[in-house]
């Protein structure tokens, strides 16, 4: 039996990413973000890969950013890890790393055992249609973080 959201109840770490990983499979939403493991073999849940579509009448339109997302052992109490792979010029986003700083986007600053990896990446996508983010210069396609 899944919790309700904000009802307090806590549902084991693996039943929630469980959860997660079926509705990134079923491809639930618009498609402009998605979700899976990074090792279908990863019993843990621990490592997973993101997709966001840049938007469109931005600099990030018609751009594949590429992300990775490690949920910890303490997931969904604690926010998880993200950080991009592919290239990007973002307010938020350590430029010489591409890692997420958690302080910059609300979703990880104010994190709620509610939230999901889905929110994360959706609300990632949206800061890049903010007045500040939209118009920033952008790396060559294609190009990735060494790490």
């Amino acid at each position: 039996m899944a919790a309700a959201v904000g009802s307090g109840i806590k549902v084991p770490r693996s039943f929630r990413l469980l959860e997660e990983l079926e509705e990134g499979q079923k491809g639930l939403g618009d498609g402009t973000v998605s979700w899976g493991l990074e090792d279908d073999d990863d019993m843990t849940l621990t490592r997973w890969n993101g997709m966001i579509l840049g938007p469109p009448k931005t600099t990030y339109e018609n751009r594949i950013y590429s992300l990775k997302v490690e949920c910890g052992p303490r997931y969904p109490e604690t926010p998880p890890f993200v950080r991009f792979v592919t290239k990007i010029n973002l307010n938020g986003v350590h430029s010489s790393n591409g890692v997420v700083d958690s302080r910059a986007v609300a979703s990880l600053a104010k994190w709620q055992n509610s939230y999901s990896i889905r929110m994360v990446l959706q609300e990632l996508r949206r800061l890049m249609t903010y007045k500040e983010n939209m118009k920033l210069p952008q790396p060559p396609e294609g190009q990735l973080y060494s790490n």
